[in-house]
């Protein structure tokens, strides 16, 4: 993968998960607050963004979100297959709400 592949990628990825935050802030703030792992300041800056706003953010060349699985028994309960699906979810969602929220920098 080339480099210009490589920041073709991450744009979508970016535009991706900015679209997709704003809709889920749109449908159910307190779903996207947790969903998301961001502060109710980020939430309200998301969902201010003007499209040219978040192509601006996209074409950065950096991921904007990031892999919240900072824990290996967490990330254990999400890929576990043998065990009962449906308490494993449970579970990470309990471990998942004692994070705290990702603050603005």
């Amino acid at each position: 993968m080339n480099t210009m592949q490589l920041q073709d990628g991450i744009r979508d990825i970016n535009l991706n998960y900015l679209m997709l935050a704003q809709q889920m802030i749109k449908q159910d703030r307190a779903a996207a607050i947790f969903r998301l792992g961001i502060s109710q300041d980020m939430v309200d800056m998301l969902s201010n963004l003007s499209p040219a706003q978040v192509i601006k953010m996209a074409v950065s060349n950096m991921l904007l979100c990031r892999f919240r699985f900072d824990e290996q028994l967490m990330l254990n309960m999400v890929t576990d297959y043998n065990k009962d699906r449906l308490m494993s979810k449970a579970h990470t969602a309990i471990l998942m709400s004692a994070q705290p929220v990702a603050e603005l920098a």
